[in-house]
């Protein structure tokens, strides 16, 4: 792997001072770095840690990119297994906070005039720093509301892109160097980091998102906080600031109604998934905040998922299948749902080990079902089978299990079913209602005129590719490239032997006749003919013998 710029070299050398840190000594012995084996010397490697956590560890060690890269391959739970996935869950943004001198700077930059003009107090201690951003407390002059005010760090854009090219390389070695890694696709993964982190560096993005939510969002529902997008930018978003309790700090305090709080968070996220199809892709308890007046708030909109009608049809399908305990429907729903990546699926074999979880969660009261070890048990298959849903479908499941991992944690003996329930059937009966049934009558009639104007078009080219001869067929059979070569190498040892047995006939009939020149006493055609039908005898032997080993 090259790695011609001189930042890109020392970024690359201090990866390569992680790994070996942490006794990935497989991968760094691999890598093509100046100085690897010193580094491994000055870093010697750190075995106490078990593997999963020792990877979790390098990536907090390695910063932003990867730390971001593992809360994204945290929502994959199609593709990681459990162990690991926890240990991603637990990837903190532990960050030492800016200067407020560099930050007071990026702020006065971004909004193209002193501070003090727009706000008349501005907290120089941060309430949150993170390894994209800090957040700071502040009052604006205009209105006198109190704000949040998320300003990126300085320089952060540029060490992102620094590193996603270094993780871009370092995933297509990993690609080719090993087998086993390659049904994960890492240069595929690497590209959605990069579109998930430039997402996320724009905060116009997450200004968005929070209308988009709250445009979906009554106020009985949950609360999002306003943004200022007068004073906002790519790099700058100011919104409301939100007093309230963490759901994780709700667990071991009293005073509260903790079963109805934890209905509030289920439920904020069931009604995004099941009924808005837009939704918070992270709703753990650090991000749902129960405000003064015990109305729920949602924070931090940076990573959302979107859901399409039906896609949410296609959903309810599937948990209809599971409440009723049927394995064939539950089978057309999960494959209707997955891409087979071009490999054969059996079928039956597939059923059964559906059937097999359905039996191991129907063995509990449907009151105590976890939905969400459920739907973790169905990525496991989807990984064993090496099938795949859309990303949207997988970060749902993650965003459902952790909205659910939040609601127990408040109130562990919730009945999520039960909850869950009401809006299972709203959205059943919503796709019978006229309009829907109507508009999908609309979209098929459309459909069916749309392909009468191509089909004869269609047909007519075909007809036309006929008559001038130019029509052609493609076919692609698998190892046909192998057997091909297989028979050219056979026709051309049967002509070579056929041709060095016709000489030496010959060469034989010469020398029965007698006739001059002569040499060594025989006819000296004839002995050049024997002489050639060796030659061409040996090279024969000695290719058959070359190919066998």
């Amino acid at each position: 792997m090259q790695i011609n710029d001189l930042r890109k070299l020392k970024r690359f050398k201090d990866i390569v001072a992680i790994l070996a840190k942490y006794g990935f000594d497989d991968i760094v012995q691999h890598l093509d770095t100046p100085g690897s084996d010193l580094l491994r010397r000055i870093h010697p490697p750190n075995l106490e840690l078990e593997s999963y956590e020792r990877i979790r560890a390098a990536i907090e060690d390695l910063g932003p990119t990867f730390i971001k890269f593992g809360q994204v391959m945290s929502l994959r739970p199609d593709m990681l297994p459990r162990g690991m996935l926890n240990e991603l869950e637990k990837l903190q943004d532990n960050v030492p906070e800016v200067d407020f001198e560099e930050i007071s700077a990026a702020v006065e930059e971004n909004l193209g005039r002193p501070i003090r003009e727009v706000f008349s107090m501005f907290h120089v201690d941060p309430i949150a720093a993170a390894s994209l951003s800090q957040v700071h407390r502040a009052v604006l002059r205009e209105g006198g509301e109190f704000v949040a005010v998320k300003v990126q760090r300085p320089d952060i854009a540029k060490n992102i892109k620094l590193d996603l090219d270094i993780l871009e390389g370092i995933a297509g070695f990993l690609n080719h160097q090993f087998v086993d890694v390659q049904h994960y696709d890492l240069p595929g993964l690497v590209k959605v980091i990069r579109r998930t982190l430039i997402k996320e560096l724009d905060f116009i993005q997450e200004l968005q998102n929070m209308e988009i939510a709250r445009s979906y969002t009554s106020k009985k529902d949950f609360y999002i906080p306003k943004t200022y997008r007068r004073y906002s930018n790519e790099r700058l978003l100011v919104m409301e600031h939100i007093e309230g309790a963490k759901f994780k700090e709700l667990s071991t305090a009293s005073g509260y109604d903790r079963e109805k709080i934890a209905i509030m968070g289920l439920n904020a996220g069931v009604k995004q998934i099941l009924e808005d199809g837009f939704f918070h892709a992270d709703p753990h308890p650090g991000n749902l905040l129960l405000m003064e007046d015990m109305k729920l708030c949602l924070i931090d909109w940076g990573m959302v998922g979107r859901l399409t009608e039906k896609d949410r049809f296609l959903l309810i399908d599937l948990l209809k299948a599971v409440v009723e305990k049927d394995s064939d429907a539950l089978l057309k729903s999960f494959l209707k749902l997955c891409d087979t990546k071009g490999e054969m699926i059996d079928p039956g074999n597939l059923e059964r080990e559906l059937l097999e979880i359905l039996d191991n969660y129907h063995a509990f009261p449907i009151k105590d079902m976890d939905v969400g070890q459920f739907l973790l048990s169905l990525t496991d298959l989807l990984r064993a089978h090496h099938l795949q849903m859309p990303r949207n479908f997988i970060v749902m499941i993650k965003a459902l299990v952790t909205a659910e991992g939040s609601a127990r944690l408040v109130y562990p003996d919730l009945d999520i079913i039960s909850e869950i329930s009401d809006y299972i059937h709203k959205l059943a009966l919503r796709r019978y209602r006229p309009d829907v049934l109507w508009r999908q009558i609309r979209n098929s009639f459309a459909g069916l005129i749309f392909a009468q104007r191509q089909i004869p078009y269609q047909i007519g080219q075909v007809v036309n590719k006929l008559e001038r001869g130019k029509l052609g067929f493609t076919f692609r059979l698998e190892k046909l490239e192998r057997l091909l070569s297989t028979l050219e190498h056979a026709s051309n040892r049967l002509t070579a032997g056929i041709i060095t047995g016709s000489i030496i006939i010959g060469s034989s009939m010469i020398i029965t006749t007698g006739v001059g020149p002569y040499l060594f006493g025989f006819p000296a055609l004839g002995v050049v003919g024997y002489l050639l039908s060796v030659i061409l005898g040996m090279y024969l032997i000695y290719t058959i013998l070359r190919k066998r080993k």
